[in-house]
């Protein structure tokens, strides 16, 4: 008896179009991704009504592709997942609709996934001994999570952003200094060319919420500076700014999280998410968490950005739980972490 268990996952919350097809959680037969990025350069960010667009134009054949690649049909898959939240409201309705659409006419199980979980659960498809619980960083443009992962599918929510989440932080600044959008990976780039030390910007803490982000008044500082050094007509070295800003992120996030993994008393601590995938973040977790005797995982940048092979990771351990949405499932644009 083949007790394998295969599912076809969609993915698209944001501005990725994304299906794959994964083998029992951790084993990926097919992961394509169709970006947006070009699309939504020009104005500086995503434009939610292009985003939906574009997914309707793509959807069919991302999940064609990835069937596909797969070597499998549709009919050998044993659930269809996808993301019904967070993300923008109409982007999330084109992935539901197309895997509802599937789920009907085949009568294979129907599996709602949250997006942050699908990001946690990135971290299981490259480090197969990893189980819960452990501790996880969630880094992205739209959250800045620090979450006990109690077991698989239970979660326990420690710390957010109360303003900007880091990803959102980075775009920003980056749109400031003139490198333009996505902000993360060119604010990394720069970044490697600059001085970290040059500017010594804020580092905010949250009173009475130890694990709680602020990045506004981080952005502000960063804004205040270039205006300052305009009005003064002196140069601004964007590499600099952007080395500068960068440290200040890296050293909020990790001082939270290996605050939190010791605190509550785990070994082991993972990161998730597009921010995730910021070489001075990972190279200075990767440090503190040797010094500390911690555990680290990370997913390679591929699976730390929007993918569907992560939702079908988290989709594996809700179907062994026997978790299936009807057809009633719909887009829930601010769902929140744990609920259903």
């Amino acid at each position: 008896m083949n007790n394998d268990i295969k599912i076809l996952s969609i993915e698209s919350s944001c501005d990725e179009t994304a299906a794959a097809v994964t083998l029992n959680g951790r084993e990926v037969l097919s992961n394509i991704i169709y970006s947006q990025i070009t699309l939504h350069e020009e104005y500086g960010g995503v434009v939610p009504e292009i985003a939906s667009r574009k997914h309707i134009e793509k959807i069919n054949q991302v999940i064609d592709r990835a069937l596909k690649e797969s070597g499998h049909t549709l009919r050998d898959m044993d659930a269809i997942a996808v993301t019904y939240g967070p993300g923008l409201v109409g982007a999330l309705l084109v992935g539901v609709s197309a895997a509802k659409a599937l789920a009907f006419a085949t009568g294979i199980p129907l599996i709602g996934v949250h997006h942050i979980e699908g990001h946690i659960c990135a971290n299981y498809i490259e480090n197969k001994e990893l189980e819960p619980p452990f501790v996880c960083l969630v880094a992205s443009g739209g959250h800045s999570h620090l979450v006990v992962v109690k077991d698989h599918g239970e979660f326990e929510l420690i710390g957010r952003t109360r303003d900007d989440a880091a990803g959102e932080a980075f775009d920003k600044v980056a749109r400031a200094i003139g490198l333009g959008y996505p902000g993360g990976p060119k604010i990394d780039k720069a970044a490697r060319e600059g001085d970290p030390d040059a500017i010594d910007f804020p580092r905010a803490k949250v009173d009475g919420s130890e694990y709680d982000f602020s990045f506004s008044g981080l952005k502000s500082a960063v804004l205040n500076y270039l205006n300052q050094a305009a009005m003064k007509g002196e140069q601004i070295v964007t590499a600099d700014v952007a080395a500068s800003f960068q440290k200040a992120v890296v050293n909020v996030l990790t001082e939270h999280s290996i605050h939190a993994v010791k605190e509550y008393g785990y070994k082991k601590f993972a990161i998730a998410g597009g921010v995730a995938a910021n070489s001075s973040l990972r190279d200075e977790l990767d440090k503190r968490c040797r010094e500390e005797g911690i555990e680290f995982y990370r997913p390679s940048p591929i699976y730390c950005t929007d993918n569907a092979a992560m939702i079908g990771t988290a989709a594996y351990y809700e179907y062994l739980k026997g978790t299936r949405s009807g057809y009633d499932l719909n887009a829930v644009p601010a769902l929140e972490l744990g609920k259903r």
